[in-house]
């Protein structure tokens, strides 16, 4: 009997190595949506050509932290915002801008002069977002009267007032004056230029 030639001992090994990969492949596969498909050689014969069709099935489950979760957003809440006074409890503030228009709203007591005029879309900057560290949210009481019953500017403010275009003697920052009762009807006048150091720049 002749020897087998060496294309058929080559094709003997390929047929014993792919079975052996399909039958490691049930153990190894992970965990997918679906089965998946595949042929495997019936016989290693060297002639072979004969296909049957089986299903591997994933046995292993996957880890929990793979799966997509879900995320969940807030609304921005932009600078400015005002909560509307209760009814009976409304307070009047006036503002007149730079080019001598008057405003006048009601707000909710608590609320300061930055929040009311960016709410309103006035020309406030307030570029360090009401943190008394600049000065472009200058307001100029109109009223002697009505700022001596504001409370007194604290030394920061008075810092940043130093910084103010067109200081008077009445000037204040609006972030820092809070609305109340006893400034009920409160005239305020808008500068007609604002000085931001922070961004080394003048409007």
């Amino acid at each position: 009997m002749p020897p087998p030639r060496a294309s058929s001992i080559f094709r003997n090994l390929r047929s014993q190595c792919s079975n052996r990969l399909f039958h490691r492949a049930d153990n190894i596969l992970p965990q997918c949506s679906r089965p998946i498909t595949t042929r495997t050689p019936i016989y290693s014969g060297a002639h072979n050509r004969a296909f049957t069709t089986r299903t591997l099935r994933p046995r292993l489950s996957l880890p929990s932290s793979i799966y997509i979760k879900q995320f969940s957003t807030t609304s921005y809440l932009s600078h400015g915002h005002l909560t509307p006074p209760k009814a009976g409890e409304e307070l009047k503030v006036t503002f007149v801008t730079k080019e001598g228009n008057e405003f006048t709203f009601e707000v909710a007591e608590g609320d300061n002069l930055l929040d009311i005029g960016q709410a309103h879309d006035l020309e406030m900057e307030g570029a360090c977002g009401g943190s008394c560290a600049c000065s472009t949210c200058h307001v100029i009481i109109d009223d002697q009267e009505m700022y001596n019953l504001l409370e007194e500017p604290d030394d920061d403010e008075n810092d940043m007032l130093d910084l103010a275009f067109g200081l008077t003697e009445t000037s204040r920052l609006g972030c820092q004056v809070k609305m109340k009762k006893e400034i009920d009807g409160l005239k305020v006048k808008l500068p007609a230029m604002t000085r931001n150091l922070q961004a080394s720049d003048f409007k």
